[in-house]
């Protein structure tokens, strides 16, 4: 499906982290080649990175610094994860800066997970505002920014071991306060962007830096939306969930939808039968010329715009060839 004018055009120099992603992931060329090294070392220099970075405030932070979730789409997280999500480089001093300042205001120290406000007294996390997208986004977007290996990262991946659910509806609730906290994020189904981000975030861990726990973690969350479909009703597969999961776009925040999805599971490289569905629909949407649309925005909300709503887009077209190289026909 990839032909040469399609890739012609994810290899133009105007969007250099599709470039980047283009080479490594859709052509597997290696990352030590002087062409990659080029390509990343431009994602730095021009594009969306600079004028995302030149908006930095002295703290690492951007916008207002104590409002680094609330103030959607422009605060600290939002841009945290919209960074890592442009493959920007990690040794960066402002990259390294921006990680900081979330590790220190908005991870909660004791369990580990990340919460949408500070104390006032710490000014660290409080356990009264962690929620699972938030801290499902934060440890991947840490994780592409090179701190994986970070203590803190490694407790906010333990958070989502013990702590998030994959259920399909309980009658009562595990006894842990957090759960009694917010209904959207805890009550008696598991959110599904809550499941879909740890999962995001867990995949993003090298296979050979796994534990037994995130493995058992990741078989639990995948089955949840194998269970599922990725998109539909459980306890009625004839029913879509929620339309907007069929409208693929970039980038999601704490949103999520299939195109996503399939390529977290591609990443994981799993196969099963359930995913066909939501294949074929990604199929289904190919322009005649090779190229797919952006369906889904946040263009004026964040800092940035990337790309136009209606229009061919570079991110969803390479998303898609990324997950139809891996499933290639419906089995």
């Amino acid at each position: 499906m990839m032909t040469e004018n399609i890739i012609e055009w994810l290899l133009e120099e105007e969007n250099p982290s599709i470039r980047y992603i283009t080479l490594t992931s859709l052509l597997g060329r290696s990352r030590t080649e002087q062409e990659v090294i080029g390509a990343r070392m431009a994602i730095m220099q021009h594009g969306l990175v600079p004028e995302i970075l030149s908006g930095q405030n002295d703290d690492g932070s951007w916008g207002i610094s104590e409002k680094f979730y609330t103030q959607k789409y422009t605060g600290t997280v939002w841009v945290l994860l919209l960074l890592a999500e442009l493959e920007v480089d990690p040794d960066d001093p402002r990259v390294r800066k921006a990680c900081e300042f979330i590790l220190t205001h908005s991870q909660e120290p004791e369990a580990g997970g990340f919460s949408y406000m500070q104390s006032l007294k710490t000014g660290t996390g409080l356990s009264s505002g962690v929620i699972p997208c938030l801290t499902g986004n934060m440890v991947y977007s840490l994780i592409k920014l090179g701190c994986l290996d970070d203590s803190r990262v490694q407790k906010a991946i333990e958070w989502i071991t013990k702590y998030q659910r994959a259920d399909d509806g309980m009658e009562h609730l595990p006894e842990f306060a957090m759960y009694k906290h917010y209904e959207m994020c805890w009550g008696y189904h598991s959110c599904h962007m809550g499941v879909a981000k740890a999962l995001k975030a867990l995949a993003a861990i090298p296979p050979e830096k796994r534990s037994s726990e995130t493995d058992n973690k990741i078989a639990e969350l995948t089955e949840y939306f194998l269970m599922h479909h990725l998109y539909k009703k459980s306890h009625n597969l004839n029913e879509i969930s929620r339309p907007g999961w069929l409208k693929p776009g970039f980038p999601l925040m704490y949103q999520t939808d299939i195109l996503e999805l399939l390529g977290i599971f591609a990443d994981l490289s799993i196969t099963d039968s359930r995913l066909n569905d939501a294949i074929e629909i990604i199929r289904s949407k190919e322009l005649p010329d090779g190229r797919w649309k952006m369906e889904n925005s946040n263009n004026g909300k964040m800092i940035v715009r990337v790309e136009k709503k209606g229009m061919p887009s570079k991110w969803i077209t390479c998303k898609s060839l990324r997950v139809l190289e891996k499933y290639p026909k419906i089995t």
